[in-house]
């Protein structure tokens, strides 16, 4: 992952997302700024997004400190996504209650902002001094969610919107950012898996037994919080239905190369060169392939390239 993140930096990449779960058996990260601290040593340009890290389970003290100097090692590059979470055993294992997640969010932003001043201020009745101050500017902070509420306080609190995979959930945010008097964030970013091969057929047989891992992960996970699978998790998981689904594509270079196009302006082509277990030979492969073919072709005002571990 370090090795593909200055690949991605040197080749102008535009962003790197880093997940963030906890207590899985396969290897999920759990530390997002950790990861993105070591990415920041290895690269110079390109920003480090959490995709998104799970606030109400973090210290809010350590949480802006550790930001703090992930955005003073990367100068500037750090997007702090952060989500409210809803696994119950990740709660239990760290001590925190489920119910009071939507109110720690709210509580983060505010925290976070009068820590990231580098002045004393009072925080629920005990004295606060975070040092030192985030350089040479405070990260932004994007909200995550899978909700019209979740995404209507994105734009009352945050400075961003981490975009969902359910495409409906970008509306209440674009229309709440306007009603506030922000500036229009414009069309859904349309975020998706992207795979470049020459050979899609052979692709979809190498890649299916990780997509589906994925997918069997969070329909677990969604249904140990919700007592059902839910989300773009709810329904019936199979090779031909992941291949239908418009969330995952395999394509030869000149198709990633329409799809570009068509995507518009506001879009966003997805690589995630290492999901759920991928050979990295595998994921190498593609990537050439994508520099050589793909790359040196695409207009930089039809979208931005993000790189997902």
């Amino acid at each position: 992952a370090l090795e593909q993140a200055v690949w991605a930096d040197e080749l102008g990449f535009d962003v790197i997302g880093l997940g963030e779960h906890h207590s899985a058996a396969d290897g999920y990260n759990p530390s997002s700024l950790v990861v993105a601290s070591a990415m920041a040593a290895r690269t110079r340009s390109i920003k480090l997004r959490t995709s998104v890290l799970l606030a109400p389970l973090y210290d809010l003290a350590k949480l802006a400190e550790d930001a703090a100097v992930t955005q003073i090692v990367s100068n500037g590059r750090l997007l702090l996504g952060i989500g409210a979470g809803y696994r119950p055993s990740e709660f239990e294992t760290f001590g925190r209650k489920l119910e009071d997640r939507w109110r720690v969010m709210g509580e983060t932003c505010e925290f976070l902002r009068r820590a990231w001043t580098g002045e004393e201020f009072e925080w629920q009745g005990r004295r606060c001094l975070v040092t030192p101050a985030p350089e040479p500017f405070a990260p932004p902070i994007l909200l995550g969610g899978s909700s019209a509420a979740a995404a209507r306080r994105a734009a009352r609190i945050a400075d961003g919107w981490f975009p969902p995979l359910d495409p409906r959930l970008w509306q209440p945010y674009r229309q709440e950012c306007v009603a506030l008097g922000k500036a229009d964030p414009g069309e859904y970013p349309s975020p998706i898996f992207l795979w470049v091969t020459r050979d899609p057929e052979q692709a979809w047989r190498q890649l299916m037994p990780h997509i589906q891992h994925q997918l069997q992960s969070y329909s677990e996970w969604t249904t140990e919080a919700f007592g059902r699978p839910a989300g773009p998790y709810a329904g019936e998981m199979t090779a031909e239905t992941v291949r239908k689904s418009p969330a995952y594509k395999v394509l030869t270079p000149e198709q990633t190369l329409e799809l570009a196009h068509q995507l518009g302006d506001h879009s966003v082509l997805y690589l995630n060169p290492l999901l759920a277990g991928i050979d990295p030979a595998l994921s190498w492969e593609m990537l050439s392939l994508y520099e050589r073919e793909v790359h040196p072709y695409l207009r930089r005002d039809v979208g931005s390239g993000a790189l997902s571990p």
